[in-house]
């Protein structure tokens, strides 16, 4: 059993008639995420628990930031990427534990879809996946609404 953890933050801005998008869900909301893929915090959260369980680095050495290819690119790609590790290496996931920390939106109407869409592209069952949603009560950056924030832990377990 190999255990990793993730985090991801990226600030919010106006958005400009493009979606947030979460759990590789778009959320219609006054502000999107700023960065250089899609900035899906929640599965670069979890991407970053696979790597790091997997001890095969983080995801700006399998994505860096300054590659043009990964300009406005789905985040979901980095999941499939990270199927593909974990197959090579013989790993599978016993579960995903995963929290988006934000002010707003409420994202409890779209907890269920981010669920199924990681499950999916992980191939696993949806009750593999849980996906949490909290406030800070107004403090911090994400209590201020300046960013969102996600917080990921995987299991792994070897497949011999």
């Amino acid at each position: 059993m190999r255990i990793g953890s993730g985090y991801d933050v990226h600030k919010l801005i106006p958005s400009e008639g493009k979606p947030l998008i979460l759990g590789g869900v778009k959320i219609n909301h006054e502000y999107k995420l700023l960065g250089h893929s899609d900035a899906d915090v929640l599965v670069h959260a979890i991407v970053d628990a696979l790597l790091g369980a997997m001890a095969v680095g983080d995801i700006g050495s399998h994505f860096p930031d300054n590659d043009p290819a990964n300009a406005a690119i789905s985040s979901m790609v980095f999941l499939e990427h990270c199927k593909k590790l974990l197959v090579g290496n013989n790993y599978s996931i016993s579960n995903i534990d995963s929290t988006i920390i934000a002010q707003a939106p409420k994202l409890r109407p779209y907890i269920d879809q981010m669920r199924a869409n990681i499950a999916e592209v992980l191939s696993l069952n949806i009750s593999q996946v849980s996906v949490k949603a909290t406030t800070t009560e107004g403090l911090g950056f994400t209590g201020r609404g300046e960013g969102i924030a996600a917080e990921a832990v995987v299991l792994l377990r070897h497949c011999e």
